[in-house]
């Protein structure tokens, strides 16, 4: 059993680093209270794979990966669009304590699970985890693939909040907002399969556009609403 669990730790761990679920986990960091991302990973892990040591190869191959691909996607977009929309937002401009308000912690935590649990089903991991529930005990596939998926994203999140200390509210509301559309392009273009590198790049247009128009916007509002001069100050 303690053989299986280490296996399967070791197996979803190394197979989580570098994928776009912890990419996901980071800018979920920088977002949202470190608290709500990790138990958003830990219910999508535990749900995603019972599935997977519970149903087998069977639903495995059953499962609409492009279907499910492309809701995510529309998810991560979504997130990206709205969290630009409130950077530009007038109120953003002034800048606010850190935390000041809060996200709302039932939203955050919805969007977390919907997101991960979407992004995983179909993905390589959740197969890693069918294979490994063939040939060894389903609890212990079960429990050590979870803890593994866990621990990948809790070391994604401790990233998250260091960076994040050393970076401002609203550039961190910023960078989110294009991470969340980078990752949203990438699990888009994934439906096409056109290969890893492919999808990668390509998916950087996305954020790029974003930072451009939101660029051309910035300097609009600045022509429209010249900052006052000294002598209109006084």
């Amino acid at each position: 059993m303690i053989a299986t669990i280490l296996l399967s730790f070791g197996v979803l761990f190394l197979a989580e680093l570098g994928d776009k679920s912890q990419l996901m986990a980071l800018t979920f960091a920088l977002r949202y209270r470190w608290w709500v991302v990790l138990s958003g990973i830990a219910v999508a892990s535990v749900a995603v794979n019972l599935i997977a040591v519970a149903v087998g190869h069977f639903l495995g191959a059953a499962l609409p990966t492009n279907l499910i691909a492309l809701i995510t996607a529309v998810i991560l977009l979504g997130v990206g669009v709205w969290t630009l929309r409130e950077v530009h937002s007038p109120e953003a401009e002034t800048e606010q304590p850190r935390h000041a308000v809060a996200p709302n912690s039932g939203r955050a935590l919805f969007v977390v699970i919907s997101a991960f649990l979407l992004a995983e089903l179909g993905d390589r991991t959740m197969f890693a985890t069918i294979a490994l529930a063939s040939q060894h005990g389903w609890f212990g596939v079960w429990l050590g693939s979870v803890v593994g998926m866990v621990a990948a994203g809790g070391l994604a999140i401790a990233i998250g909040i260091t960076v994040g200390k050393h970076i401002p509210e609203r550039a961190i509301a910023l960078g989110s907002g294009l991470l969340f559309l980078y990752i949203g392009a990438a699990t888009l273009l994934s439906t096409f399969e056109m290969g890893r590198v492919a999808e990668m790049g390509l998916a950087a247009v996305a954020p790029l556009a974003a930072g451009l128009i939101l660029w051309l916007l910035r300097r609009r509002d600045n022509r429209v609403d010249p900052a006052p001069s000294l002598t209109e100050q006084h």
